[in-house]
């Protein structure tokens, strides 16, 4: 066992020597890979666009109906739009347009990114995705008013009834409490006002008093009490025009908004226009726009009743933004 051990044992040291010796030194440790590299920290997050409106180049266009005194309604809104410029640095244009209707087109079609609309026209524009209100106006303290259906004492008009045969002055088509109510009241007494009435659009609330006041129509229909508007022109008014009947409670119109303006410059437009509660200047200019007495925050709900009232009576909006009964 000795003789065969030996042998074998230098063996192994001879290739052992000789292994190292063709090696050149000793094997290299093992490395690890290389750990990976972080991220780098400081990369940009994208941002949005900056809203393209509210410059002196390109103002924040705001949309009003006419449906009162237009040089009144412009010089209210111009100073409203000032104290909202020094408050945000918003620039913002006050138009008016031609017609109710004409006012939700502007916002549908881009024009305009603000619209005082009334409530009808508002319900019109949020059903086609145009608008979403962000204030509601008040008058006497209430964010509801009513409409009213005027004559004057001499033409025997006494209800709804009589009103067949006769001249009807309203502000407009679409006027909430100047046309859509007053039209579904009359509908109610059978009489079908196309047909059996002459309507004339008399171009605001101020026109359809002034109208029925001087005669040229037998009756009318306006927000109550649009008289007041006109006092000063007509003293008499109050003893001329008579109050026939008045409209169910309305929710107030409104100061609408672009829906792809960014909530921060709603929001700071919005903060602008509450403001203007707190002074007396505001206030005015106010009551010079449209006889607002304020305004309050409000959302797209506080017009589900005037919804009700519309379907509750078998009318809808059509896909044109009309009143209908076949929609």
């Amino acid at each position: 066992m000795k003789n065969r051990f030996f042998p074998v044992l230098a063996l192994v040291v001879i290739l052992s020597l000789l292994l190292a010796a063709c090696g050149g030194g000793a094997a290299p440790e093992p490395t690890s890979a290389p750990a990976p590299t972080a991220a780098p920290t400081d990369v940009p997050e994208p941002t949005a666009e900056p809203y393209p409106y509210g410059t002196a180049d390109n103002p924040i266009v705001w949309v009003l109906v006419p449906s009162q005194d237009t040089d009144a309604v412009l010089s209210g809104a111009g100073g409203i739009a000032a104290a909202v410029e020094e408050a945000t640095g918003y620039v913002i244009e006050p138009v008016i347009s031609t017609d109710f209707t004409a006012a939700v087109e502007a916002m549908c079609s881009g024009e305009a990114q603000m619209g005082a609309l009334n409530t009808f026209n508002y319900i019109v524009a949020k059903q086609r995705g145009c608008a979403e209100v962000g204030l509601v106006s008040m008058r006497f303290g209430s964010t509801f008013y009513t409409g009213q259906i005027v004559t004057r004492p001499e033409t025997g008009i006494t209800s709804l009834a009589d009103l067949v045969g006769t001249t009807f002055c309203r502000p407009d088509p679409t006027s909430t409490s100047g046309w859509v109510l007053p039209s579904i009241a009359i509908k109610a007494e059978g009489i079908d006002p196309e047909a059996e009435m002459t309507i004339v659009d008399a171009g605001g609330h101020d026109g359809v008093i002034i109208s029925v006041y001087n005669g040229d129509c037998d009756a009318g229909s306006s927000f109550t009490d649009a008289r007041t508007n006109v006092a000063e022109a007509y003293p008499d008014v109050n003893e001329v025009v008579t109050v026939l009947t008045e409209s169910a409670p309305i929710p107030n119109d409104t100061i609408s908004f672009d829906v792809n303006m960014p909530a921060e410059v709603m929001d700071a437009i919005i903060d602008a226009l509450l403001a203007l509660n707190d002074s007396d200047e505001g206030l005015a200019q106010l009551n010079q726009l449209y006889s607002w007495s304020g305004l309050a925050t409000t959302e797209d709900s506080f017009y589900d009743g005037f919804r009700q009232q519309l379907e509750a009576a078998g009318m809808c909006i059509s896909d044109a933004g009309r009143i209908s009964e076949d929609c």
